[in-house]
């Protein structure tokens, strides 16, 4: 199994693409640090990801809050001894009312709140876990971009995208920097994902329906949104 006994950190753990990672990962022998800031989501992610088997334990923590991000990485390695892995799966695009508002709908607030949801949490782990990692010359860090962040998506805003295209600069430049200590760094840019809930959150009935379904298809450059069990390693509703 691929990653076996490995501390896996996992950022917005409780439900879609960070849940779809952290059920991977388990299965495949990992050891998963569930970071997310639902009390209820988070215990109910981790006593699934428990009763299929795997090794899972819950940290409750704001991944914008400096103290609160560095006191649960402190708390983990001195638990575990270390961390091998840290997925930044904290995102997304629809704290803000029109998740495609143009940029003269948007405000100056929604602009500073989405750049700093999908940015300041991915920094602020990022910034706790290297030393560690460091220390240890080795370890990987998987962050979550977007298609808005490479320029593709059409129905996402211009914060999204800038803030996207910040995790994509971010990543390649910390590439240069922690290759030298054996560290790796990736960012990946999904587009629409989908799992189990998804036609109750488009307004369908049925998986098998067409309507909305169809039109969040379409509106990927693939024609498809991405879905577990098929190949595909994410799952939830989530505009990336």
């Amino acid at each position: 199994m691929r990653f076996t006994d490995k501390v896996a950190v996992i950022t917005a753990f409780a439900n879609g693409i960070g849940r779809a990672t952290s059920e991977i990962m388990a299965r495949e022998g990992a050891i998963v640090i569930g970071i997310d800031n639902h009390p209820d989501r988070l215990k109910a992610a981790i006593a699934a990801l428990r009763g299929s088997g795997g090794r899972a334990h819950g940290r409750l923590c704001d991944a914008r809050n400096q103290d609160q991000v560095e006191m649960t990485i402190a708390s983990v390695e001195k638990e575990f001894g270390g961390i091998d892995i840290l997925v930044n799966a904290v995102g997304g695009s629809t704290i803000i009312a029109n998740s495609g508002a143009t940029v003269d709908e948007l405000t100056f607030e929604e602009w500073q709140d989405l750049i700093a949801f999908n940015l300041n949490g991915t920094f602020l782990f990022t910034h706790a876990v290297v030393p560690i990692m460091k220390r240890r010359r080795s370890g990987k860090i998987v962050n979550l971009a977007s298609i808005a962040g490479r320029g593709l998506s059409v129905s996402s805003s211009s914060a999204y995208a800038a803030a996207k295209g910040g995790i994509i600069a971010f990543t390649r430049k910390l590439a240069f920097e922690l290759g030298p200590f054996g560290i790796t760094i990736n960012a990946i840019a999904p587009s629409l994902t989908f799992d189990r809930a998804y036609p109750a959150a488009l307004g369908e009935a049925d998986a098998g329906c067409s309507g909305g379904r169809n039109r969040a298809h379409a509106a990927a450059p693939c024609g498809r949104g991405c879905r577990p069990g098929k190949g595909h390693l994410f799952s939830g509703l989530e505009r990336r």
